[in-house]
């Protein structure tokens, strides 16, 4: 298994980093008390967590019209 060097590591980091803000940034805007804990499961578990959130959101979104 090939590790990763440090600039890949600054890369990923920066780009889960911006996920993360994106997702609690989404949350806190459209009134989810839950923010702080989308953002930090955007942060460790992305490709699980960003999908689930806005299909969650998609379908209250849908509900309120």
């Amino acid at each position: 298994m090939e590790s990763w060097s440090p600039g890949q590591l600054v890369v990923a980091l920066v780009i889960a980093s911006a996920v993360s803000l994106g997702t609690f940034a989404h949350a806190d805007r459209h009134g989810s008390s839950h923010a702080t804990a989308w953002g930090v499961g955007a942060f460790l578990l992305a490709a699980v967590v960003v999908p689930v959130y806005f299909g969650q959101y998609w379908l209250r979104a849908r509900r309120s019209r």
